[in-house]
């Protein structure tokens, strides 16, 4: 805080105009309290908690005393970031347009069957016979190809 102060100081120093008509006591004290302010504010402030708070990659991991470093146990990532956020995107698309244009039957059966259940299994789990899961998978293909564009279905 000290030293905001004396930095607010300077900053009077440097800027007082007397031609302001203010005194130099008044302007200076109004400059280091900014100043003093300020820091206090930017001190409490989130914006720089992830950069504070994080792990350099080049020491050993906590507890150890080896020549293993952070970045030799964290796993290369498989792909890149862009990919994983599109595929999600276009995965949140796809469940909202299944949801609109599936009954809630076909929707539980396609649920079921994306489990890996067998037709058997769904029928048993749903209460309905197996020819009627048979025939909403059948409405369930039919619908979801409508949906694919032209190019997609080849």
């Amino acid at each position: 805080v000290v030293q905001e102060g004396m930095i607010g100081l300077y900053n009077a120093v440097r800027d007082f105009d007397p031609t302001n008509g203010a005194s130099f006591r008044a302007f200076a004290d109004l400059c280091v309290t900014r100043q003093v302010l300020t820091a206090i504010k930017t001190a409490t402030r989130l914006k720089h908690t992830l950069l504070n708070m994080s792990v350099s990659l080049d020491r050993p991991p906590d507890g150890e005393d080896s020549d293993r470093t952070v970045a030799d146990i964290v796993p290369e990532p498989d792909s890149d970031p862009l990919d994983h956020v599109i595929e999600n995107d276009s995965l949140r698309r796809l469940h909202r347009t299944v949801n609109e244009i599936l009954s809630d039957l076909e929707a539980d059966v396609l649920r079921l069957y994306v489990e890996g259940r067998s037709y058997e299994e769904i029928a048993e789990s749903l209460g309905r016979r197996t020819k009627s899961i048979d025939n909403a998978l059948q409405r369930i293909k039919r619908k979801v190809e409508h949906q694919l564009p032209v190019n997609a279905r080849a």
